[in-house]
C-alpha cells in the first residue's frame, strides 16, 4: 500500500500489520508514485518466486 507523505514523497508499506507493533512495515520511500508502484511490483514478484 502506497501513501503520500507531507514532504511530497511516496512510501510503500506492507499490506499486513506487524502483530508485535501493530504497525505496517516500511518497504521504502520514493520521489514519484511510478517508482513506488514499480517497487511494489518487484516486491510482489519476489514473494511469489
Amino acid at each position: 500500500m502506497i501513501r503520500k507523505l507531507k514532504s511530497g514523497e511516496f512510501r510503500l508499506y506492507s499490506r499486513k500489520k506487524n502483530p508485535k507493533t501493530n504497525k505496517r512495515r516500511n518497504l521504502g520511500t520514493f520521489n514519484s508514485l511510478d517508482a513506488a508502484k514499480k517497487h511494489e511490483q518487484e516486491v510482489q514478484y519476489f514473494k511469489k518466486h
